[in-house]
């Protein structure tokens, strides 16, 4: 009860800080206003914050802020599109649009238009009123875009760009407070888009002055695009600087704002200057853990030394050397058997019950060994049954016991306790294997991905002494095929074909076979070898078996083109076939499909080499049965033709015809060309 307490207690302390935000952002935002009397910032905010109570609290923070920083004739229309912006929210809540992040930002944008478009109408200068009301619309559509991964309820996350948006739009909540006739606000602007300028680059840092110079001369209605030019050229200035030491990226940005203002006559020139170097100094102060231990450039190694790519295979070498070393110690340390020996159970009933009973003596002195037989007989239906029961230990001992009511219920409480602490050790002991199992794997994943740096491409013409043909065919009845095919070649040339087949057919099947080949691809195509990454994905396919029961078979070919060395993979696959010219060679494999056996489980690997004019044909367990496949063996063996995407249909056709598609159908066929056929283009 008192933890249900305590954890309701937290959700309610969740939600209304959730709420104090909005409530808090969007009345500060009311205070960044454009020309015309706009609030676009704390509108977007509302948008963000989505249906339901998040949106209502960003919307009373509007009211407020209305009210403290607008007057009557603006805070009408202001709080009218917030309204209609919340209400469109609620009205879609439970339509999947909602959910894109485009739909809010674009709806709360029109909102905007339209309500404020009506009071631009019944102006005396509609024209003149027209630019800066559709420049708040822009501005409030940037803005529910920006500030989404933050407010939205239920996902939110910390984007770096919506951070600095916000940041941003917060400052400019502040432009026009003043000390000393200076803005509070672009002072600490100038500070916000050093940082941007120094942890993102050249080209984020002139983009992010670019963006807040302009808002800012948006903001101040003097019709000039000063603020714009200056930001912009120092943002670019500071970013260049990235990675070098923090003075000289303030120097470079105050040498930009001043390169811009030198053929500027404006009265917001001195101050914006100055406002600069406040902002300059308050980025110097910054502590060095807010730029999450940025370093500044070092030179490099010096000549002679590891090269960048060395240095990361020595790394991952030896990463994976003291992981093995752990799973090594782990196996070294394992005792021969952890089981606990039953006659517990009765030393410690006995204990209990028989210490003080008159016939003590007699049970376990004088008739010793006749109290072992009968509690050693009586050992198996306890354990088999889970319970004691008067029937299993013999008349001579039952008859004798006095105390056999009391001495039954001790057994019982010891017999579950024994049980207990064995299912525990077992729960223990297969989690430690897993363990090890898990270590040996990245172990291999990081040696394998050591050995595959630095490998070289092959060339084009070796790309194209091979050629792939394939064909699909859902089982009778169904839509959609439960096998998928695959087909790519890695970044060292590697060619690869995979065959997966889902369990059963349809959609389900689909999705567990297409899921399975794009996870095996993406190992391979990282340099993974393929062992390695096929135990890898067994491992975590038994995890996610466990709970939807699903299993999938692989079939993996890789085959270098320049030299026709094949090696194929199979998890529960059907037999693949080699042939060349009228000699067929069946591959076959005896484990089981992926996911039907935790950690460790190796696949079949088979090598052979694929020689000029020949084929490895990949099927399903649907095309052949593998107890008689001799029509396909006698197919192949009298297949003349050089095209592997005629012989996938032809294999596919003959298929069709003897086994009535009483399941997927998935077929792959691999071609290596003639000596000679391939020409340089």
């Amino acid at each position: 009860m008192r933890h249900g307490q305590i954890k309701l207690e937290g959700e309610q302390s969740a939600r209304l800080l959730s709420w104090g935000i909005r409530f808090f952002l969007a009345a500060a935002l009311s205070a960044s206003q454009t020309p015309g009397g706009y609030a676009p910032f704390a509108l977007g905010c509302v948008a963000a914050s989505g249906p339901g109570s998040m949106g209502g609290a960003a919307l009373v923070g509007c009211v407020v802020g209305a009210a403290l920083f607008m007057d009557f004739a603006q805070a009408l229309p202001f709080l009218a599109a917030g309204v209609l912006i919340l209400s469109a929210a609620t009205a879609f809540r439970d339509l999947r649009l909602l959910e894109t992040k485009w739909f809010l930002p674009l709806t709360a944008a029109g909102l905007f238009l339209s309500v404020s478009g009506i009071y631009v109408l019944q102006s005396l200068a509609p024209l003149e009123d027209l630019s800066p009301c559709v420049a708040a619309a822009v501005l409030v559509g940037l803005s529910a875009w920006y500030d989404q991964p933050l407010l939205w309820p239920g996902r939110e996350r910390l984007e770096p760009d919506s951070l600095l948006f916000l940041a941003g739009s917060v400052v400019l909540a502040l432009t026009d407070l003043e000390l000393v006739g200076l803005s509070v606000g672009r002072a600490l602007l100038c500070a916000l888009l050093l940082y941007t300028a120094y942890q993102r680059g050249t080209l984020a840092g002139a983009a992010a002055g670019l963006g807040a110079g302009l808002t800012a001369d948006f903001l101040s209605g003097g019709g000039s695009v000063l603020f714009g030019a200056a930001y912009g050229l120092a943002g670019m200035a500071a970013g260049s600087r990235t990675g070098h030491r923090r003075g000289g990226v303030a120097l470079a940005f105050l040498g930009a704002v001043l390169a811009a203002l030198l053929p500027v006559h404006d009265a917001l020139a001195v101050p914006l200057l100055l406002e600069a170097a406040v902002g300059t100094a308050l980025f110097l102060l910054l502590p060095g853990r807010v730029f999450g231990g940025k370093r500044v450039k070092r030179p490099e190694a010096a000549e002679g030394g590891p090269a960048p790519l060395e240095r990361m295979k020595q790394q991952l070498t030896r990463t994976a050397a003291v992981l093995r070393d752990l799973y090594d110690s782990m196996g070294r340390g394992t005792p021969v058997s952890t089981e606990e020996n039953p006659a517990i159970i009765f030393d410690r009933a006995a204990e209990k019950v028989c210490r003080g009973c008159a016939l003590c003596e007699l049970c376990w002195q004088r008739e010793y060994t006749g109290t072992f037989n009968a509690l050693n007989d009586a050992t198996p239906f306890l354990l088999e049954r889970g319970r004691a029961l008067p029937k299993d230990f013999p008349g001579y001992f039952a008859d004798r016991c006095v105390h056999l009511p009391d001495f039954l219920t001790a057994v019982n409480g010891e017999l579950t306790a024994f049980l207990l602490r064995r299912q525990y050790r077992r729960q223990l002991e297969e989690t430690r294997r897993s363990a090890r199992g898990q270590y040996a794997q990245l172990s291999e994943l990081l040696t394998a991905t050591a050995a595959g740096l630095g490998e070289v491409p092959v060339s084009g013409e070796a790309e194209a002494a091979c050629r792939i043909g394939a064909a699909l065919r859902p089982k009778e009845g169904e839509l959609v095929c439960g096998d998928t095919v695959v087909s790519f070649r890695t970044g060292t040339g590697l060619l690869c074909l995979l065959l997966a087949d889902g369990m059963g057919s349809g959609e389900a099947a689909r999705k567990e076979s297409a899921l399975t080949c794009r996870l095996v691809e993406q190992f391979l195509e990282a340099g993974i070898e393929p062992e390695a990454a096929l135990k890898t994905l067994n491992s975590a396919m038994a995890l996610r078996g466990a709970d939807t029961g699903s299993f999938t078979t692989i079939d993996l070919l890789t085959c270098r083109p320049e030299t026709g060395e094949a090696v194929f993979y199979k998890y529960g696959a059907a037999p693949s076939y080699l042939k060349k010219g009228g000699v067929v060679r069946r591959v076959t494999g005896g484990t089981l499909p992926a996911g039907l056996r935790g950690s460790p489980a190796v696949p079949d690997v088979t090598r052979a080499t694929l020689e000029p004019g020949g084929f490895a044909v990949l099927i399903s367990d649907g095309v052949a049965d593998p107890g008689r496949d001799e029509w396909l063996m006698d197919l192949l063996a009298g297949w003349e033709g050089e095209d592997p995407q005629v012989l996938a249909g032809l294999i596919l056709s003959e298929s069709v015809r003897r086994e009535g598609l009483q399941d997927d159908c998935g077929i792959q066929v691999l071609y290596r060309a003639k000596e000679g056929a391939v020409k340089k283009v």
